[in-house]
């Protein structure tokens, strides 16, 4: 086989299965050579050897637990010095389905680790390069929980609701220095992620379940037509616009210097 130029190198994290896994095959496919990130070597290494087989491109591996600090700083540390890092998709992720009264805190923070600390301080670690170079791609993996917060854990939905206002802070500061930045908010995905939770896809309508590969294909497809935040379950994309712009609307109304009238007005008292 013979290999075609590299478009830069892709780091996945959470690419030892499901969406990590596809997004290395394809971005591969593409034309990158990859560093692929998680925590089960064994699986991690059968991926990286089936993509490497498959698409003859250079694909390195980092085994690292990202809910741990001293192993996300050493990524942290390597993608800094990687001025070949031309995309980032921040896709590692937990959930949880647990009630917040009575539950894990600590399982709680291990959430909050992985879902916010992880991809914010990665971004860090590649943004400002991208920045000098006037070019680079990072793809944030959010959910739709990020707008129905109250669909499961309340932690997980806080945690993916920042995923998503982070990706359109990044935008917003990035996006004229040549960044393309992404959220990708799936909905129910045929992944292992819900026998994770306890709530296997068999008690789950079939309608609602999108296939991992066709998850991806689609988050790539709106990568390519330059959505900053790609919902491929949502058929009508003119209810996001118009979400998206009512929320803008809404941002510029909150700056006055007086109260509401609702929060002035004095109780009369009773006759």
């Amino acid at each position: 086989m013979t290999q075609a130029a590299s478009k830069g190198t892709a780091v996945i994290t959470g690419a030892s299965t499901g969406m990590g896994a596809v997004y290395a095959d394809r971005l591969a496919r593409q034309g990158y050579d990859l560093i692929l990130v998680a925590r089960d070597e064994e699986r991690l290494a059968r991926v990286a050897n089936l993509v490497s087989a498959a698409t003859d491109r250079r694909v390195e591996v980092l085994v690292a637990d990202l809910t741990d600090a001293g192993a996300l700083r050493r990524v942290e540390a390597l993608l800094r010095v990687r001025a070949d890092v031309e995309l980032l998709v921040n896709n590692a992720g937990i959930g949880s389905v647990a009630p917040l009264e009575g539950g894990d805190v600590e399982a709680m923070d291990r959430m909050i680790a992985l879902n916010v600390t992880a991809p914010t301080r990665l971004t860090y670690a590649v943004a400002p390069g991208m920045a000098a170079r006037g070019a680079g791609t990072i793809v944030n993996v959010s959910s739709i929980v990020a707008v129905a917060t109250e669909m499961m854990n309340g932690v997980y939905g806080a945690s993916k609701s920042y995923v998503l206002a982070f990706t359109q802070a990044l935008q917003h500061e990035f996006g004229a220095k040549g960044l393309r930045v992404q959220a990708v908010l799936p909905g129910v995905t045929a992944t292992g992620f819900w026998d994770t939770l306890g709530h296997p896809l068999e008690r789950l309508p079939a309608g609602i379940i999108m296939s991992v590969e066709d998850l991806v294909d689609a988050a790539l497809a709106g990568l390519a037509q330059g959505e900053q935040v790609t919902i491929p379950g949502l058929h009508d994309s003119e209810k996001w616009t118009a979400f998206d712009a009512a929320r803008r609307e809404l941002a510029g109304m909150f700056g006055n210097a007086a109260p509401a009238p609702r929060y002035t007005a004095v109780a009369q008292p009773a006759a």
